[in-house]
């Protein structure tokens, strides 16, 4: 996806679609509604399951939301990065524009680095992928997300690494900016599962 945005020279209004929009952003916001579902399902079946567990351990005898407060605070601020390093993109700053964008795919790695650290925890803690309904779609659900940005991090080194192999457009505020939308629309549901996930509390027999 990367170097799909990157090949997309200038503003692709050459390539404009019927909606108005370059065939390229159509072709993310396409890919993002479609993601959109997948969460969603993810997020209802998590909703609808994680408190019909007849065994432990149960959302509240593992969860330390400080801990996840604080990591989700490091993703949400790799926004801030993102949009800066899509400023810096807009004005041909090449510098600045890899120093954001190393700066976010840094907090990205923070992030997943604590989610490998927590499901670790978890699953020292009895936790597992088969051990009940529970741990089934909470691992799942935030796996398929972790996922989703480990991919956004590799998009981001390739786009640090096309600038300096050259191989960005001349405005490069396009391929930047695609990415940025990836990038966003992953923190946007994060907080989501983050909400129904760590702070929404459950019925569960361990409540």
């Amino acid at each position: 996806m990367a170097q799909a945005a990157v090949e997309h020279h200038g503003g692709g209004s050459e390539h404009a679609t019927s909606t108005g929009l370059p065939s390229t952003k159509l072709a993310m916001w396409l890919f993002l509604a479609s993601d959109c579902l997948f969460f969603g399902a993810l997020i209802t079946s998590y909703v609808l399951y994680r408190g019909a567990s007849v065994q432990g351990p149960f959302p509240r005898d593992v969860f330390d939301i400080p801990y996840t407060s604080v990591s989700s605070f490091v993703l949400l601020g790799s926004s801030l990065t993102m949009v800066l390093a899509v400023a810096a993109a807009q004005r041909r700053d090449l510098g600045r524009m890899r120093i954001w964008l190393l700066a976010t795919a840094m907090l990205g790695m923070t992030f997943v680095g604590g989610q490998v650290y927590e499901f670790t925890r978890f699953y020292n803690e009895g936790l597992s992928l088969s051990k009940n309904l529970f741990g089934s779609t909470f691992f799942v659900l935030t796996g398929f997300h972790g996922a989703h940005v480990a991919i956004g991090i590799l998009m981001l080194l390739s786009l640090v690494s096309f600038s300096y192999a050259d191989k960005l457009p001349e405005d490069a505020g396009f391929p930047v900016e695609m990415i940025g939308l990836y990038w966003h629309f992953v923190d946007i549901v994060w907080i989501v599962i983050f909400t129904v996930v760590y702070l929404i509390p459950t019925g569960n027999p361990g409540k």
